[in-house]
């Protein structure tokens, strides 16, 4: 499946923090793949959620390296992406989080992404984290199994 034919069958997609973080390492081909996804995204006039705790692991490498410029860019330019809209971790999510992650013996944050993501209203998750699985209405989609375009 394309990124193109992915966001057609996806009213509204979620997005995990390592889809973004591939966008920063040296990885040309995961690269193009999300840039791909991001242009359909932006093309089709749909909008991704991606919870605000990804925001959070994603800017922890440049934290780390003691890169606080680099932190306030890719900051700026997350909350820019007008196909992105970064989701506040409410009261509701956090419930549900409890939920996931005592069902499913996950990590908090991957329980926050996914319980944001359902609220929202996504139907699929994007992420490359090969822990996560698709539960009820909530399709998980890895990266590396979408093919560029052209490529399908």
């Amino acid at each position: 499946m394309t990124p193109g034919e992915l966001v057609a069958r996806h009213a509204r997609i979620a997005l995990d923090a390592n889809v973004f973080i591939y966008l920063l390492e040296d990885d040309p081909a995961r690269r193009d793949v999300v840039g791909e996804l991001l242009d359909a995204l932006a093309g089709s006039g749909r909008r991704a959620c991606f919870a605000s705790i990804g925001l959070a692991e994603v800017l922890a490498g440049p934290v780390r390296r003691g890169d606080p410029a680099t932190v306030e860019r890719i900051a700026d330019e997350i909350l820019a992406l007008e196909c992105v809209t970064v989701e506040p971790l409410t009261a509701e999510v956090a419930v549900d989080a409890a939920v996931i992650r005592g069902r499913r013996s996950i990590t908090l944050d991957d329980a926050i992404h996914l319980a944001t993501a359902r609220a929202a209203g996504s139907t699929a998750f994007v992420t490359n984290d090969r822990r996560l699985r698709s539960a009820p209405n909530l399709a998980v989609v890895y990266l590396d199994r979408l093919s560029r375009e052209g490529q399908g």
